[in-house]
């Protein structure tokens, strides 16, 4: 009993870790939108895709993570956006579904240089099956038995559904030098700037912590028209943090890359530094973009099968440009 009990309060601490910190994807760098609202548009094209991602398919915490979305610019206006992210969690069955719309305005700056500010407001519902869970009332030690009901003040005054508004911001500088062909951009983002209130506790009070992400990017030519990308993400969400670092090759229609996850704030004295490193392909066509990344994981864990992300890109012309011909896709 003690060790199933055991086991059941480490799987609630784990799944109420998941509640409290936002998804993130490796392939960040191929669909930076869901770090930035400031990317709305960034392609100078219209374009929409999905993300799905499946991390630790061996572990009972089995997370899925969709993210659907839709970009496009408006020539002298800027960027527009509607995203869907959906979020389960196998063994408690909680899930997080929220949509966005988010606005970029494009400003031009002085030598080939862009400032896009941009805001994001989106709705979002978490649901919870308490019914899984086992309160410690419930537990009678003396006869190895659980009850089926609980007079614990938690499962009486709990929420299956909450939901809430949501509120971001953030901005990119960018630089597209023609003449040498290379791309360099620098953005910053804060989310949940409001934070929403997530507790599933009737008139509790748990406030959603603020996401704050800096991020970099620099393309550049190579060797006979291939190029190398590189891409740096910092991320800080309470008493969490991540640095990303990555590097991909284009060899004309091929991508291929791999990214350092890196834990700089190691909370305790078995955090590991180096937490993942991802292995990224891709391929690239006229308008089709798809890409598949495997995060191997580097720490003691134990087996869990790693990550999956599979995305695909799908890029048309600009939703509204007087001369679409003069509209020049983004990489």
């Amino acid at each position: 009993m003690k060790i199933k009990l055991s086991i059941l309060l480490i799987l609630c601490c784990l799944s109420l870790n998941v509640q409290a910190q936002d998804p993130v994807f490796s392939q960040y760098f191929l669909v930076p939108e869901t770090l930035n609202p400031g990317f709305s548009g960034f392609e100078d094209a219209s374009y929409f895709g999905l993300i799905h991602r499946t991390q630790w398919p061996s572990l009972d915490l089995r997370v899925d993570t969709e993210y659907a979305f839709f970009n496009s610019w408006i020539e002298d206006v800027g960027g527009i956006g509607f995203s869907i992210i959906n979020q389960h969690e196998n063994n408690t069955k909680y899930n997080h579904l929220q949509g966005n719309v988010n606005f970029s305005y494009h400003v031009r700056l002085a030598n080939e240089w862009f400032f896009r500010p941009a805001i994001e407001v989106g709705f979002g519902t978490k649901s919870f099956n308490f019914s899984g869970l086992v309160l410690s009332d419930q537990i009678n030690i003396n006869s190895g038995t659980i009850n089926p009901t609980s007079n614990d003040p938690f499962a009486m005054n709990a929420n299956r559904n909450i939901s809430f508004f949501d509120f971001s911001a953030g901005f990119v500088f960018d630089k597209k030098n023609t003449r040498n062909d290379t791309d360099l951009w620098l953005g910053a983002s804060v989310k949940h700037l409001n934070k929403p209130n997530i507790s599933f506790v009737e008139n509790g009070n748990v406030p959603l912590d603020i996401f704050y992400s800096l991020h970099a990017g620099y393309k550049f030519p190579y060797f006979d028209y291939n190029d190398l990308f590189l891409s740096a993400n910092y991320m800080q969400q309470g008493e969490y943090n991540r640095l990303d670092l990555g590097a991909t090759v284009w060899l004309e229609k091929l991508m291929l890359g791999a990214t350092a996850v890196t834990n700089p704030a190691k909370n305790n004295s078995n955090s590991h530094l180096l937490t993942s490193v991802n292995a990224f392909v891709g391929l690239e066509f006229e308008q089709l973009r798809f890409g598949f990344s495997y995060d191997v994981n580097t720490t003691n864990i134990g087996r869990t099968d790693g990550v999956y992300e599979l995305s695909i890109t799908y890029l048309a012309k600009c939703l509204i440009c007087k001369n679409p011909a003069n509209t020049e896709r983004r990489k």
